[in-house]
């Protein structure tokens, strides 16, 4: 490794970023350098080491931590070591005998701090959120052949230059960094379910794969209920709700391409999209038509796009929640099931569950929560890392 920039923390700082924090603000370096994207520094305190990273000239996130041990390299056998060990976590903790798609990296929860990499039946997609990680998308390609023999290719698809965590991204941009070109649709197994991806243009990398637990959940609750599955994108928790026996699922998104690929999904599952409901339209208009047509279903799913995208959106997503909650419970019958839902990360638990309760004093219903969940295990979250922690799931019960 050639010479390390070192770089002085601001008094104070160098405890958190022991503790196992990964990042450092531009404000909390003493003098930031002119150094390009991607350089390795190290980060002392009165001279002394502390942790080392790579660099980003472009990013409030000035340096991202990958290692808190001065012996250790940052090269290709770093990159494969941390690989390897995100493959073997996966392998441990989730039944692969039904599924063939997970989330391999899950950056900072993986030692890895703004990469991503979402595997779709031996296709790998990759994000890479900072400008920092450029030079080394080679280096993360070769690692990733390495730690799975079996990998059919790679398509990349950063968000370079955005600071969002997990919950936050849009669609990127896509190109194919190694191996076989994707199919335009790629279709995996989740739980027995089959599922078309659009990993190409589809939102995050094609799916969300963090919703896998909970769509299996779902399955099992939806048994003689009518459902209504708002936000529905591609019809991940629809298609389980028909699996598991749903009277009728009305699937409800403003995106027609999505509804068109909800409805396909419902075919390769063997389910009849004829005994369903498909509707592109937007979701807050569509339940005030609903109350005002006195129309009720039996369990309702919400699993809106992130509505905070920025700090200063906060209080106006919290209030969202709360609004479109509380106009769900507005069509929830007596003795039926919301399964509410908040990707926003930087809506934190609490204040998600503070809007839902919100939600339910204003709609008059004092619902009992009988499920919490949140990230699934290929989506793990560091301790000293609480912004990782950006999913949210409650399955509460109207009395």
């Amino acid at each position: 490794m050639s010479s390390v920039v070192r770089l002085e923390l601001q008094r104070g700082l160098g405890r958190r970023i022991r503790a196992g924090h990964p990042w450092v603000f531009r404000k909390g370096l003493e003098h930031p350098p002119k150094i390009p994207a991607g350089s390795v520094v190290d980060l002392t305190e009165n001279g002394r080491f502390v942790a080392r990273g790579y660099y980003d000239p472009h990013s409030p996130i000035a340096v991202r931590v990958l290692t808190r041990d001065e012996k250790e390299r940052i090269d290709g056998a770093f990159l494969r070591r941390r690989i390897e060990a995100a493959l073997r976590l996966r392998r441990e903790l989730i039944d692969l005998t039904d599924t063939d798609s997970f989330r391999l990296v899950h950056g900072e929860g993986d030692g890895l701090p703004g990469v991503v990499v979402d595997l779709y039946a031996g296709f790998a997609v990759l994000k890479l959120y900072s400008a920092g990680l450029t030079p080394y998308r080679p280096l993360i390609v070769e690692g990733l052949n390495a730690a799975l023999p079996e990998l059919k290719g790679v398509l990349g698809r950063d968000e370079v230059g955005r600071d969002d965590v997990e919950g936050d991204e849009g669609p990127g941009t896509a190109k194919v960094l190694y191996g076989e070109k994707p199919p335009e649709l790629i279709e995996i197994t989740e739980r027995g379910a089959k599922f078309l991806v659009d990993a190409w243009r589809g939102q995050k990398t094609g799916f969300f794969l963090d919703q896998r637990e909970n769509r299996y959940l779902i399955r099992r609750l939806a048994q003689g209920r009518e459902v209504l599955n708002c936000f529905c994108f591609t019809g991940g928790f629809s298609v389980n709700a028909a699996l598991g026996g749903a009277k009728r699922v009305f699937s409800v998104d403003q995106d027609q391409d999505a509804i068109a690929l909800c409805r396909e999904n419902f075919v390769r599952n063997g389910l009849s999209a004829g005994q369903h409901d498909f509707l592109a339209a937007d979701v807050f208009t569509l339940l005030s038509s609903l109350k005002e047509e006195g129309r009720t279903f039996d369990l309702i799913i919400l699993d809106p796009p992130a509505f905070a995208k920025s700090q200063k959106a906060v209080q106006a997503a919290i209030d969202g929640y709360a609004s479109l909650n509380r106009q769900a419970l507005a069509v929830l019958r007596p003795g039926g099931l919301l399964a509410t839902a908040s990707c926003s990360a930087r809506v934190s638990p609490e204040a998600f569950f503070n809007a839902v309760k919100e939600a339910a004093f204003k709609a008059g219903v004092d619902l009992s929560l009988v499920e919490e969940r949140y990230q699934p295990p290929d989506h793990p979250v560091r301790l000293q890392f609480p912004e990782g922690k950006y999913l949210k799931f409650f399955v509460l019960k109207n009395p």
